[in-house]
């Protein structure tokens, strides 16, 4: 039974993005170790900004100097 833990920032991630991290992961699973999809299991927790620290600084720090996560 494959158990995939994703964690992110409490940034505006919506219903439907995330319904396509579960079904993307399902499927990933699915085709690199071959196991059953109705076996797999997706959980994401959604943290919050000043609970999430990098390099020494709470992430909301950083998004207010302007540093994001963003793909360039």
């Amino acid at each position: 039974m494959p158990f995939v833990k994703i964690d992110l920032t409490r940034e505006g991630v919506t219903r439907e993005q995330k319904q396509q991290l579960i079904s993307g992961v399902t499927n990933l699973i699915t085709e690199v170790l071959n196991k059953d999809p109705h076996l797999t299991h997706v959980v994401i927790n959604e943290i919050e900004l000043d609970n999430w620290g990098y390099a020494g600084e709470q992430v909301s720090i950083l998004r207010e100097k302007g540093i994001t996560a963003d793909k360039k």
